[in-house]
């Protein structure tokens, strides 16, 4: 009876973490694998070395200590290690994308995105304030740009949210967002650069975030498609 009870009990704990799993915002779930796979490098990595193997230890400790974002040997040598797992090569730095009605940031470094509402009724309000249902109601108020942005949003914090919204509320993903051409101003805040930045810091700043925008990746189109914009806005600058 006892074995019979502990099955139920693991199929149903496999069941939720199956729900979780697919709930779960992809970005999130790719930064915590990443560091889940970064300490139990470094375990291993312990376990070895104190079997008197510090030639397999050691370079299974990098590898951990790469995907934490962190290099045991300091600012120099090695900074390629935390540059190939995401880590602190854009530390502190954020993109920015403005519209009539919506603000949004994201994080380098998180791949957050958080979004401030700059006009309308509930302007001064962060978009993490609201429930889904109060955030797809905002969809029939705003201009084709913010409709996008904020459906980039709720990409990130409610990945099924399609799949439940019906009429206007289930997004104009199909819909192109008329806007002026952007400036380089506008361009240097969506790739988190300041101004006179190079071609090379320009590149990297670009192949860097499409890794966490690119929907291929469970990232926005829209995001991903400002994100090029910005690159080639500047690339031309550069080229002139």
């Amino acid at each position: 009876m006892l074995p019979l009870i502990a099955g139920a009990v693991a199929v149903i704990l496999l069941y939720s973490l199956l729900q979780m799993f697919r709930a779960a915002n992809p970005v999130a779930l790719a930064r915590a694998l990443k560091i889940l796979g970064g300490v139990v490098a470094l375990v291993v990595a312990v376990f070895i070395g104190l079997r008197g193997e510090p030639a397999v230890a050691i370079p299974i400790g990098i590898f951990g200590a790469g995907l934490l974002g962190w290099s045991p040997f300091g600012g120099t040598g090695f900074n390629f290690i935390s540059g190939m797992f995401g880590g602190r090569g854009s530390a502190g730095r954020a993109s920015r994308v403005r519209s009539q009605f919506l603000d949004m940031q994201l994080d380098h470094d998180s791949g957050k995105l958080q979004g401030q509402i700059v006009a309308g009724p509930h302007a001064g309000h962060s978009l993490d304030e609201f429930d889904l249902p109060q955030l797809t109601a905002m969809i029939s108020g705003f201009d084709v740009e913010s409709v996008s942005l904020l459906e980039s949003y709720l990409d990130r914090r409610f990945p099924a949210w399609r799949q439940n919204a019906q009429g206007d509320a289930a997004g104009g993903q199909g819909r192109s967002a008329a806007r002026s051409k952007m400036t380089d101003e506008e361009a240097y805040q969506i790739l988190g650069l300041q101004p006179g930045a190079g071609r090379d810091q320009i590149s990297r700043a670009h192949r860097g975030l499409m890794k966490k925008l690119h929907p291929d990746q469970g990232g926005s189109t829209y995001l991903a498609a400002r994100v090029n914009e910005a690159k080639d806005t500047l690339l031309r600058t550069h080229r002139n």
